[in-house]
């Protein structure tokens, strides 16, 4: 029997890498015609570093604002500050600078500006499907490798039920994204390792999911060696730009599976509680939860499980196993207890991540928050 399916190609239009952000942000300026350039970056990049600067200057009088106040996991408040500092702008692009909070902000405030969304309790009408879509489109600078910028869905938080909320539109991708090693140089080590961990998690559960394709695989396998290569050598030597641009390619092509609507399974949709209830950084979710994951569903795709070992590295060994020990080399947290995550929360954990769109599409089926709690347990 032929096998059928369905790649979707997204709606951005190119991938600048391996020259200054700058030069690169002044091109794309250019090539779109825009007049009225936002930007939208990380505080401690602002005050501590010229990387901003640089990109200022680079525009010329065509920056006409900053927004450097968006704090993790993108909360509503400040997505609507952002939205209203942008308006009052008038902008006609924005760019992004920074990680991926800043990013998937930057792709909430895309649909206000759109919509007319003014307020947080607003917000609400543009996560069904007749939004009007975005005009003022996104440009994004990434300095963490945790990959948002190649999809079109935000993770924005609910402050008022601690819950990650998704929006999305094909146009909120960014229309261009640069990678510059550069700039990742200001990434705290920590950050960039776990973030590049989010990396491989989108390469795994892309490639264990029931609904792979061919073409993500390819994608997702390559973008795995690279990253399981990268990620030591920047460990080993921060100033290695050739490994700070492999892991950065490597992120890249994690999101094949993803802009292409291959879904994720467990360990994001876990993840996604985690990171909300919590405050725990995604990175730092997907080192404690994917190993588990994997062994968990081992029984389910085994065979799928093979291939990940084969790309890291280890033929032939357990991909929960190999990923472990990978995870533990670069110094990041294994467990829910390093991140004071104790055994009574399980229960509100296991419920709330049966609401994520993820978790309900885990290879090996996950009926309700008792298995999702016997993965708990294996990353207690």
């Amino acid at each position: 029997m032929l096998t059928s399916g369905r790649v979707v190609f997204t709606d951005m239009e190119e991938v600048h890498y391996g020259k200054p952000a700058a030069q690169s942000v002044a091109e794309v300026v250019k090539a779109h015609g825009a007049e009225r350039v936002f930007l939208m970056v990380s505080g401690t990049l602002n005050r501590q570093t010229d990387e901003v600067e640089k990109v200022c200057r680079a525009l010329g009088n065509k920056c006409v604002g900053t927004f450097d106040k968006m704090p993790a996991h993108s909360p509503r408040s400040a997505v609507i500050a952002a939205a209203a500092q942008a308006r009052e702008a008038k902008a006609d692009l924005i760019v992004t600078l920074g990680g991926g909070s800043i990013t998937d902000g930057a792709k909430a405030v895309q649909l206000c500006l759109a919509n007319d969304v003014t307020t947080v309790a607003a917000l609400d009408k543009v996560r069904n499907a007749d939004v009007k879509p975005p005009t003022v489109r996104q440009v994004s600078i990434p300095t963490t490798l945790s990959a948002g910028e190649f999809s079109g869905i935000a993770g924005v938080t609910n402050e008022a039920t601690k819950v990650k909320e998704l929006f999305r539109h094909p146009l909120t991708i960014p229309i261009a994204v640069i990678l510059d090693p550069e700039v990742t140089r200001h990434t705290p080590m920590w950050l960039f390792l776990s973030t590049g961990i989010r990396a491989v998690d989108h390469c795994v559960e892309g490639v264990c999911s029931n609904e792979s394709t061919e073409f993500t695989n390819a994608s997702a396998l390559h973008g795995l060696s690279l990253l399981a290569r990268g990620l030591p050598r920047v460990k080993a030597d921060p100033n290695d730009m050739k490994a700070r641009l492999d892991c950065q390619i490597g992120s890249w092509l994690s999101m094949g599976g993803l802009a292409a609507g291959v879904p994720m399974g467990a360990s994001h949709g876990i993840g996604y509680v985690l990171g909300a209830v919590f405050d725990i950084p995604h990175g730092h979710t997907s080192c404690i939860m994917l190993p588990s994951v994997m062994r968990w569903n081992k029984s389910a795709n085994a065979d799928r499980q093979a291939l990940i070992a084969n790309a890291m590295g280890h033929p032939g060994k357990d991909a929960g196993d190999v990923l472990d020990d990978f995870i533990r080399g670069l110094g990041m947290p294994r467990s829910l207890g390093e991140v004071k995550v104790g055994k009574e929360h399980f229960d509100r954990i296991a419920t709330q991540a049966m609401g994520t769109p993820w978790v309900p599409r885990n290879p090996r089926k996950i009926d309700g928050p008792a298995e999702v709690k016997e993965i708990l347990e294996l990353a207690a």
